[in-house]
């Protein structure tokens, strides 16, 4: 059993230069039993903006906070101690910016073992401890309230989240141990394991509350005056605590090892064996089922100690941070105040994908949307579908009465284009050729403000030539939403030779007030994400017309990491859009990227690939191996080699993108893949793994990043 007090922290402590510290402040509060309550508040004295965190020098300076109050405790000042956050926010968590900086293994097992020493000490101070999980409570955060007797949360916290696994890492500080024995297991692999892979979903209080991670939950304005009354109650005996969701024997026997079966298959058919983090908790969650919290500690703090030395949590971080400071910050963004004000949206189609978007910019923006299409008949079924949607919003409770009312009324649709006449901001989603959209863009122009801009939702066509018969090319930007629209975060703003700072600047601005990240890209064949998925799908069909199964081939592509295989994401998205880019990429680069006609033939049949319960593909349906006969090869191609031929194919790309200018750096690359294509925060986006995989050596005989982005090792 590790003895946490004869550790040496002090190497720690040199990582402590620039630490925002989080103080922990005592006020004593006396109930109204007249019993006593020190109540400690962590505050880093900064705004909302900057949550509280946890680096060495905070955990540090709280322990001795806790070890003067169990020396009060002890001697009778004290009947109880809760633990509070400042305005909105308990904890974010631990330092992720202290973490990259342990430099050794050693180091690392240190991190978690002074967070298990600190946060232990909130169940051995002599008398009751609470949490009173005011706001945000994140990782170390919410092991903060595990750690306590007693837990209690604001019914207004922006989230509550254990998103390790999200960042290639594990709760480290008691979170693995402590949950699972508290709301049981397979509530505990839902907030541990699933949310963090489902892009790192939040628990809303209610949902804590009701999984049992919470003892109870007030309103905003009263919470903390009731948690007070509250914890009294329990410290007099009036309120008893009953926890229905923690686990009995029958459960630890019979249930636990199934549940851990079941999410073991369910993680492999999703993601694969690649990312470690995901099976770390699993065993944790398992061996949590037996044994001394002290043993769950120890086996924490191996583990994380592994993780975080590790290239997957390196690669993590580096996408993490291009996710929360890159994405926010988008290089080449013009001035915003040059953006045109937009109190009104015209969506050229009323089809599925132009009802998506009249969803989404209504729902965010809450100005009119105007759809137009052909035919009434087309219209109605648009609008109808917008309603629908809104009406579900409104049975979930994400919407309430009066504000599902209005979006309604925002919303119209006709076959009346002179209606454009008062719209800022045009989007087409018409069909992907070039001329269908010159000529829905030559109908709408005369219509429109000489200032109105005009936006292509084209995903690999050339922005420059669908403005090319415009009275006003530099109007039209490039907006190229993902699909589904609504889930989606990113778009790539797309700048022709033409665009102006204000229509750019008009664009950038829609994005972030779409809740979007918006990355700017050159007019160039698939811009960013489709371009890269061009030569993975391209390679996949490659192998295939070679010779090789098509499971072999879906298996072959697996150390990518990507959420799907190429068969399966071409069946997302489409077999005749993914036809049409791979013909847009193969004429621009005939060199480079790979078509072949029976794209086209299989396109048009109603079922192309059959899949798994799992929604893997595991071969060709009979009539698309009809369309194929005569045309596969005999010769498959290893697994080894067609991974390596993606790799290289994917590294020469990207080099010759930079080269070519289509984004300013491969971060901008990376950022689009993770948030465009859900590439995996463990590789980094692409760049990382392919330096780390030897693929960026082999194709231009240099790395990426200098130095490559690895862990640390032992």
């Amino acid at each position: 059993m590790t003895n946490y007090d004869e550790i040496d922290f002090s190497p720690l402590l040199a990582l402590t230069e620039g630490e925002v510290i989080t103080h922990a402040r005592v006020r004593d509060v006396r109930l109204a039993s007249g019993k006593v309550l020190a109540l400690v508040t962590l505050d880093n004295g900064r705004d909302h903006t900057r949550p509280n965190t946890l680096g060495p020098a905070t955990m540090t300076a709280l322990g001795e906070t806790l070890d003067a109050l169990k020396a009060r405790a002890a001697a009778g000042e004290i009947d109880a101690v809760a633990v509070t956050g400042k305005q909105y926010i308990l904890a974010a968590g631990a330092d992720l910016s202290d973490i990259t900086k342990v430099g050794s293994k050693a180091n690392a097992k240190l991190v978690a073992q002074l967070g298990h020493k600190v946060f232990g000490k909130l169940s051995t101070l002599g008398v009751p401890s609470f949490a009173f999980v005011n706001g945000l409570a994140m990782g170390g955060g919410l092991e903060i309230a595990l750690n306590s007797d007693y837990r209690t949360v604001d019914a207004s916290a922006a989230a509550i989240a254990l998103p390790e696994v999200f960042l290639g890492i594990i709760p480290g500080w008691g979170g693995a141990y402590l949950l699972p024995n508290l709301i049981g297991i397979e509530n505990a692999l839902e907030v541990v394991i699933s949310n963090p892979l489902k892009q790192n979903r939040m628990l809303k209080p209610q949902q804590a509350y009701d999984y049992g991670i919470f003892d109870a939950i007030f309103p905003a304005a009263t919470y903390l005056e009731r948690s007070l009354a509250w914890a009294d109650g329990v410290l007099t005996g009036k309120i008893k605590v009953e926890r229905k969701n923690q686990p009995g024997k029958i459960e630890r026997t019979v249930k636990w090892p199934v549940a851990i079966k079941m999410a073991r298959g369910m993680l492999e058919s999703k993601i694969g064996t690649v990312p470690r983090s995901p099976y770390v908790a699993l065993d944790l969650l398992d061996k949590a089922k037996s044994g001394t919290k002290e043993e769950g500690f120890a086996r924490e703090d191996e583990a994380l100690s592994d993780l975080v030395t590790g290239d997957q949590f390196a690669a993590s971080m580096y996408a993490f941070d291009l996710v929360q400071k890159r994405a926010k910050r988008p290089v080449g963004a013009p001035d915003k105040t040059l953006a045109k004000k937009v109190t009104k949206v015209g969506i050229i189609g009323a089809g599925l994908m132009a009802s998506q978007f009249a969803l989404l910019f209504v729902r965010k923006l809450r100005v009119p949307v105007l759809i137009t299409d052909l035919d009434q008949t087309r219209v109605d079924k648009g609008v109808a579908y917008i309603h629908d949607e809104i009406g579900k919003l409104e049975a979930k409770g994400r919407l309430d009465g009066d504000s599902a009312n209005q979006l309604r009324a925002l919303v119209t649709g006709t076959t009346d284009k002179s209606l454009y006449a008062d719209c800022d901001f045009v989007i087409e989603a018409v069909f992907e050729e070039v001329g269908v959209k010159q000529a829905v863009f030559a109908e709408i122009e005369p219509i429109i403000a000489d200032d109105a801009i005009l936006a292509t939702n084209t995903s690999s066509l050339s922005v420059e030539e669908i403005g090319a018969k415009l009275a006003h090319p530099e109007r039209l930007v490039g907006f190229h939403f993902f699909n589904p629209v609504a889930v989606m975060p990113l778009i790539e703003i797309v700048k022709t030779q033409e665009t102006s700072d204000a229509a750019l600047s008009t664009a950038f601005v829609v994005a972030k007030g779409l809740g979007k990240n918006a990355v700017l890209t050159a007019d160039a064949p698939g811009f960013v994400v489709n371009r890269l998925l061009a030569k993975v799908m391209g390679e996949a069909a490659r192998a295939v017309y070679e010779g090789t199964p098509v499971a072999d081939v879906e298996k072959a592509f697996a150390p990518l990491g990507l959420p799907m295989g190429p068969f399966q994401l071409i069946d997302l998205v489409g077999w005749k859009v993914a036809a049409h880019v791979q013909d847009t990429m193969a004429h621009a680069f005939p060199d480079r990227f790979y078509s072949n006609e029976n794209f086209h033939q299989l396109a048009e049949l109603p079922q192309v690939v059959e899949k798994d319960k799992g929604g893997r593909v595991t071969g060709f349906t009979k009539d698309a191996q009809k369309v194929l006969k005569g045309h596969v090869g005999t010769t498959p191609a290893s697994a080894e080699s067609i991974l390596r031929r993606v790799q290289d194919g994917l590294a020469h790309e990207i080099k010759l993108m930079l080269d070519e200018g289509v984004v300013p750096e491969v971060e901008d690359i990376d950022l689009c893949l993770i948030l465009g294509a859900g590439w995996p925060f463990i590789d980094g986006g692409a760049s990382p793994y392919l330096d780390r995989e030897g693929a960026s050596e082999r194709a231009f005989g240099d790395t990426f990043h200098h130095p490559v982005i690895r862990g640390i090792g032992g």
